[in-house]
C-alpha cells in the first residue's frame, strides 16, 4: 500500500498500552460481553476471534469508547483513566477503523483524510502544524495517494475502505484498533494491510488491536490471538495456544483441522462441512 514510498510511516508515533478490565455490555438488559479483559501492549498484533455474536466486535467499541459498558475499567500506561479522558485527549490516543461508516458527499479524499487530524487541532478548529505531512503520510501507506483529489463518493468499497483506514493512521495514536479491516478488500490489499499493521506495531511499537473472521489471517499477523465465545474469553495466548482444533471445534460448532503450511511455516485452518473432502467421499462410496 506505499505507493512507492521508502518509509512512509517514519514519523508513526510510539505505542501506547491499553488494558480493560471488568468489561461487561448489555444490550436491553441482555449481557452479551460477560467480565472479559484485554490488554495491548505496544509493539504486539493482538486479534480478536470467534463466530458471529461472540462479542468481539462489541468489545473492541467498548474500548474505543464508542459502546457504553455496563461496567468496564479502562487504563491507558497503566495509569491513565481512559474513561474519565475527553473525547479529544481519548483520540490522541486511541484510534478506531470501524466496520461501517458513512462517507458525506461532496468531499475529497484528502478532506476525509483529514478528519483524522481534529484532535491535534484546537477546540475552534485552530492550527496543526504537522497536518500536512502526517496526511501525507497515511495517503502514502495505505496506496491511495493518486485518489487524493477524487470525489469520495466515486470510490468503490474497497478504496474507500483504504481510506477510512489513512484517516485512523492520520490521526497518528499509540493504539490503533481495527474492525474487520479486511472487508471489501482484494487479496492484494488484505496481505497489504496485514503487512502495513506488522510494520506499525514492529517498527513503531503501535499497539495494534483487531478484529478478524479470517483464522489463516489471524494466524498469520497475529502475536497474540483471543478467542471469543458467547461474550467471554475461551482462550488468550500465541496462535500456537490459541488456534487448536479442540477450541476452535467447540467454538464454531464445526469440525475445524489445524496443521502447518510447509511453504510459510504458518498454522492452517480447516472447518470440515458435511460433503467433507474428496478423497473422505471416494472412501465411503468405494
Amino acid at each position: 500500500m506505499k505507493d512507492g514510498a521508502e518509509n512512509p510511516a517514519a514519523a508513526a508515533p510510539r505505542g501506547h498500552h491499553l488494558s480493560a478490565a471488568d468489561v461487561t455490555v448489555a444490550y436491553d438488559g441482555t449481557d452479551v460481553v460477560h467480565d472479559a479483559a484485554l490488554s495491548l501492549l505496544p509493539g504486539e498484533v493482538t486479534v480478536l476471534v470467534g463466530p458471529n455474536g461472540s462479542g468481539k466486535s462489541t468489545l473492541l467499541r467498548t474500548l474505543a469508547r464508542l459502546q457504553r459498558p455496563r461496567t468496564a475499567r479502562l487504563l491507558i500506561d497503566g495509569d491513565t483513566d481512559g474513561l474519565a479522558l475527553t473525547p479529544r485527549e481519548f483520540s490522541r490516543h486511541v484510534a478506531l477503523l470501524a466496520q461501517k461508516r458513512s462517507t458525506p458527499s461532496g468531499l475529497t479524499v484528502r478532506d476525509l483524510v483529514e478528519f483524522g487530524r481534529y484532535p491535534h487541532r484546537g477546540r475552534w478548529g485552530g492550527s496543526d502544524p504537522g497536518g500536512p505531512a502526517a496526511v501525507d503520510r497515511a495517503l502514502a501507506m495505505t496506496g491511495v495517494t493518486d485518489l487524493a483529489g477524487r470525489g469520495a463518493e466515486q470510490l468503490s468499497g474497497g478504496q474507500l475502505q483504504r481510506v477510512w483506514l489513512a484517516g485512523c493512521l492520520a490521526q497518528e495514536t499509540g493504539v490503533l484498533l481495527l474492525d474487520e479491516p479486511t472487508t471489501y478488500l482484494d487479496l492484494r490489499y488484505q496481505v497489504e494491510l496485514l503487512d502495513l499493521l506488522r510494520d506499525l506495531a514492529d517498527d513503531h511499537g503501535i499497539a495494534v488491536g483487531a478484529v478478524l473472521h479470517d483464522l489463516d489471517q489471524a494466524a498469520a499477523v497475529a502475536d497474540r490471538i483471543v478467542l471469543l465465545h458467547d461474550g467471554r474469553t475461551v482462550a488468550d495466548g500465541t496462535p500456537e495456544a490459541v488456534l487448536t482444533p479442540e477450541r476452535l471445534t467447540g467454538a464454531y460448532g464445526i469440525r475445524i483441522e489445524v496443521d502447518t503450511d510447509p511453504l510459510t511455516g504458518r498454522l492452517r485452518t480447516r472447518a470440515i462441512g458435511r460433503h467433507h473432502t474428496r478423497s473422505e467421499r471416494l472412501s465411503t462410496t468405494s
